[in-house]
C-alpha cells in the first residue's frame, strides 16, 4: 500500500518513534518545524516490552512502558507531528535536500532538509522458547530497568563481558541471589570486573551451562531449562527472574554505509552532541548511546538532536 504524504519536502525527517525520536518530534514541531516521523517494526522501541517504568520523573507511582510511549505520541500529535508506520529503505545525502525512499510497495521518495535518526537499539536475545512470552514477566534485558522488582528473590543472568558483571553485581542490591550462566568455564570480562563479581557473596557463578528454554505458568516465568555444554544433560531449576546481557544491535543497517559508526555499529556523534559525520544528520538515542541506554537519557537526546536540527536549518535558510 502506497504512502499517503502530506508533502513532497520536509524540514524535519525522524527515523525512529522511542523516546528520542517523540521527544525529538516533540520539540521540532513546537519549533513549527512539522516534522515527520517513521515508527517502523516496533513503534515505540524498547518501552513497549516493559512493565512498569519507575525512574522516569514525573510519574510519582511509576507508569506502564506502552502508556508512557502512548502519553509521548499524543503529545507530539498534538504539535503537528506526522506519523507514518514505514520504514525507511534507503537515504540519499550525496547532495542536499537528502531524498528519503520508503519501503512501501511504490518505494516511494520525498525530500528533507534534515534527518534525525532515532531507530534505537535491540536487546540481542537467545532466541529461545519461552524467552518473548515471558519478556517484561520475568525475563528482561535490562538490570537498571527492571531489578528493583526482584527484591530478595533469586535470579540469573546469562552473558559472559563486562556489562553482565556490571548488571549481576547491580542485581545484588535487590537479589537474594543471582547466578552468572556462562556457557564455557572463563569469562570475557575484564580481569577488575571478574574479581569484583566473584568476591560478591551474592554472586555464583555456574559454569559449562546455557537455558534452553524459560518456562512458567503463562503469567510469570518460574524455572529455567538448563544444558551442560559438556556433558548435555538437561536440568531444571527455579528462578525468579532471567537477566539476559549479551549486547545490543544498533538500527543502522540503512545508515551504516553513509556515516561513520563504530566497531559495533552505533552511530559516532560528536562531544556533547546529535551531530554525526553527515552535515544535515543527527543521531539521538540508543542507537548512539553505548553507555547509559536508558529512556530519559535518549529523550535528552531526542531534545538535543531538534534544537541541533533547528539551528542547522536557520543557518541554511537564514
Amino acid at each position: 500500500m502506497a504512502v499517503s504524504l502530506a508533502k513532497e519536502h520536509y524540514k524535519v525527517t525522524i527515523m525512529g518513534s522511542g523516546p528520542a525520536g517523540l521527544t525529538a518530534a516533540i520539540y521540532a514541531a513546537r519549533a513549527n518545524l512539522s516534522p515527520v516521523l517513521f515508527e517502523g517494526p516496533q513503534p515505540g522501541g524498547q518501552l513497549t516490552i516493559t512493565t512498569d517504568v519507575e525512574n522516569y520523573p514525573g510519574f510519582a507511582e511509576g507508569i506502564m512502558g506502552p502508556d508512557l510511549i502512548d502519553a509521548t505520541r499524543k503529545q507530539a500529535q498534538r504539535f503537528g507531528t506526522e506519523f507514518h508506520y514505514n520504514l525507511i529503505a534507503k537515504i540519499d545525502d550525496s547532495s542536499l535536500p537528502i531524498k528519503v525512499t520508503l519501503d512501501d510497495p511504490d518505494a516511494t521518495t520525498f525530500t528533507t532538509d534534515t534527518l534525525i535518526i532515532a531507530s534505537g537499539a535491540s536487546a540481542r536475545l537467545l532466541g529461545i522458547p519461552g524467552e518473548s512470552e515471558y519478556m517484561g514477566r520475568g525475563v528482561s534485558a535490562c538490570a537498571t530497568c527492571d531489578g528493583f522488582f526482584f527484591g530478595d528473590r533469586e535470579i540469573a543472568i546469562v552473558g559472559g563481558g563486562d556489562t553482565a558483571m556490571e548488571e549481576a553485581i547491580y542485581l545484588t542490591r535487590f537479589a537474594s541471589k543471582v547466578s552468572v550462566l556462562h556457557r564455557r568455564e572463563e569469562l570475557r570480562a575484564s580481569k577488575i570486573m571478574q574479581e569484583r563479581a566473584m568476591k560478591n557473596e551474592k554472586i555464583e557463578f555456574v559454569w559449562n551451562t546455557v537455558v534452553e528454554e524459560c518456562l512458567g505458568d503463562e503469567k510469570e516465568l518460574k524455572t529455567l531449562k538448563l544444558k551442560n555444554t559438556k556433558t548435555g544433560e538437561i536440568t531444571e531449576r527455579k528462578f525468579d527472574g532471567l537477566f539476559i546481557a549479551i549486547g545490543h544491535i544498533p538500527n543502522t543497517s540503512v545508515v551504516k554505509d553513509i556515516i561513520d559508526t563504530d566497531e559495533h555499529g552505533y552511530i559516532i556523534t560528536a562531544a556533547d552532541s546529535t551531530k554525526t559525520s553527515r552535515p544535515a544528520i543527527f543521531a539521538a538515542g540508543d542507537v548512539q548511546d553505548t553507555v547509559f541506554k536508558q529512556a530519559i537519557t535518549a529523550a535528552g537526546t531526542g531534545c538535543m538532536s531538534a534544537i541541533e536540527a533547528e539551528h542547522y536549518l536557520e543557518a541554511l535558510h537564514g
